[in-house]
């Protein structure tokens, strides 16, 4: 195929190529999407670059799946084709965007002479407006292109995969057919894309770090919060060595959740406003200062906006810039300030107190019950109890979402979550991508999904994906009837929370799983479940597995019961 490789065209390399080896180079293998006629000739380039195509069901799925590559990975790729394809995904990329995951999205386009003389070709709106798919995609991403000059090509996926990472956010390009295949200089890839970050003004950044420094000295109690941005913009070794050398009490938020060792013995536990453990709450407000790493206090995030991070004792560490007490310092990052923070301070003159007591430990209540239904007061500190160090969780939006901060995590346990953005059936995506990306790199680790019966159904297909690449996750299907994350803020006996009940025993025989590649399993009680986490075959996870776990259709966690509470409030404030 022309273009397709470098030898015999003179240090010429076709486009398409040009921007596969640069993903290749950003850690990508695996590249997600859905065929589609104004792609097909790209995807036949990928081998050249060390790169296979995944297939996903439909677009939506692909972006998800990208999302929970990059959170693995570092960095997720997805092609669609032009307009039906590209605006099917955008949702999973708006999640992507809100959640700050770097994630590639390469179109393909009509040819640069259909678009210039605005054919009314298929999949366009019929007006010979050929941008407009863009714009719509501008608003969820840290920067588009569209390359229509072959020579300015390769800067351009330079500039674009460049931002990409450094921003930690989704980047779109668009790649019209013939310039897909048109040859650009190769020379460019013999040199790796400068991923370094912008340095700070070095007097700023020291006078931020005195300034650190001398509130720590003084408070008696200082505690550090890791949230979201701790481990996407790649802070998370620098907040180990701060917790390993002051020793300070050290709290996540619900999206920071998997973003620390929950084994330190600084570690005290999920800080989510007056959602938290009574402990936890406590101690935060009783706090003379707080060290807030990677803050990102969304409603969900902040148990409905009632955290008590008070400006005039919080310093906050960001990717794009600091506060410290009532003062903001734009353009400069905590990427330079925490290592500099690390090198200068005198760790003698550091005042650190024992955190609150976190364990797995089921509730007395729970424990004493003569009850043989699984509540999730019971379940999520018990299956706290059964993971495994370096295992992969995923949770999805609604009841595993907040039944997850009920369970302490061993050592080196990934989480994945979308707590933001909170688009139901992004765990089933995610988990097809992040299980694809551990295979690529940790084969050694379990992937588990944590998903509730009706989210499920919007993005259940993404199994067969899991089956044809021979992934082995667990998939544990919360059968609690309906759409319980729903109920708890309004509409409890709503007919509009119901869902049609499926036979999700059937689903891996149906999706495509051939005898003795699968296993389900179906538990009602205490004692089943019980049965199963006992089970060393299924803890094994050397196959796909489908655990359908009943639960009480009323029943809910602690923390998803509160943030109801209070999120039926807010929408109710105001109403006539």
């Amino acid at each position: 195929m022309p273009g397709a490789t470098e030898n015999g065209n003179g240090g010429k390399i076709s486009v398409a190529l040009y921007l596969y080896k640069r993903l290749h180079e950003l850690g990508v293998r695996g590249v997600h999407g859905v065929p589609g006629d104004f792609n097909l000739t790209i995807l036949d380039l990928l081998p050249d670059a060390d790169l296979y195509w995944v297939g996903n069901c439909n677009e939506l799925n692909a972006a998800y799946a990208a999302d929970g590559y990059a959170r693995m990975k570092g960095m997720g790729a997805l092609i669609t084709t032009f307009g039906v394809g590209e605006l099917s995904a955008v949702n999973g990329i708006a999640g992507a965007y809100s959640e700050h995951v770097p994630v590639c999205h390469i179109v393909g386009m009509p040819n640069i002479s259909s678009q210039r003389n605005g054919l009314l070709l298929h999949h366009t709106l019929g007006n010979g407006d050929f941008n407009v798919y863009t714009n719509m995609s501008a608003h969820v991403s840290a920067t588009t292109t569209t390359l229509t000059e072959t020579a300015k090509a390769a800067s351009e996926i330079d500039r674009v995969l460049k931002t990409c990472w450094m921003t930690a956010r989704p980047v779109y390009i668009g790649l019209p057919t013939d310039v897909a295949m048109s040859l650009v200089d190769s020379s460019p890839l013999s040199k790796p894309l400068d991923l370094d970050l912008t340095k700070n003004d070095p007097e700023t950044e020291n006078a931020i770090v005195e300034e650190i420094m001398e509130l720590m000295y003084k408070s008696s109690n200082t505690v550090i919060i890791a949230d979201a941005c701790a481990s996407r913009h790649r802070v998370l070794n620098e907040l180990h060595q701060l917790m390993d050398k002051t020793q300070l009490p050290t709290f996540v938020s619900p999206m920071g959740k998997g973003s620390v060792d929950e084994t330190h013995p600084a570690f005290g536990g999920v800080y989510a406003g007056d959602v938290s453990r009574e402990d936890v709450t406590k101690r935060i407000e009783a706090a003379d200062l707080i060290l807030f790493v990677g803050g990102l206090m969304s409603d969900f995030n902040s148990g409905g906006f009632t955290y008590r991070v008070e400006r005039k004792r919080t310093v906050e560490f960001h990717s794009d810039h600091m506060k410290i007490r009532y003062s903001t310092y734009p353009q400069i990052t905590m990427n330079g300030v925490l290592p500099l923070l690390l090198s200068k301070l005198d760790y003698s003159k550091i005042h650190s107190t024992p955190p609150p007591e976190i364990s797995n430990t089921i509730p007395r209540r729970e424990s004493l019950s003569n009850s043989t239904d699984i509540t999730h007061a019971y379940f999520w500190p018990r299956m706290g109890q059964w993971l495994q160090p370096k295992d992969v969780v995923v949770t999805e939006t609604g009841t595993a979402n907040f039944g997850i901060l009920e369970a302490r995590f061993p050592k080196e346990v990934s989480h994945i979550s979308q707590v933001l953005y909170g688009s139901i059936g992004y765990s089933v995506g995610a988990l097809q991508g992040a299980a694809l990306a551990v295979k690529e790199k940790f084969p050694d680790r379990r992937c588990i999904l944590f998903v509730g019966d009706g989210s499920l159904q919007l993005s259940v297909q993404e199994i067969a994906t899991m089956i044809r690449h021979n992934l082995k996750p667990i998939i544990f299907v919360i059968n609690n009837k309906g759409y319980t994350i729903e109920r708890m803020i309004h509409g409890m006996d709503a007919e509009y929370n119901d869902i049609t009940s499926w036979q999700h025993t059937k689903l891996l025989e149906v999706l495509g799983a051939k005898e003795g590649q699968y296993k389900n399993h179906v538990v009602k009680t205490k004692e089943e479940l019980e049965k199963l986490f006992t089970d060393k075959e299924f803890a094994k996870a050397g196959v796909i597995q489908l655990v359908e776990l009943f639960m009480p259709m009323k029943d809910a966690p602690r923390a998803l019961v509160k943030v109801g509470e209070i999120t039926a409030k807010r929408n109710r404030e105001g109403s006539t």
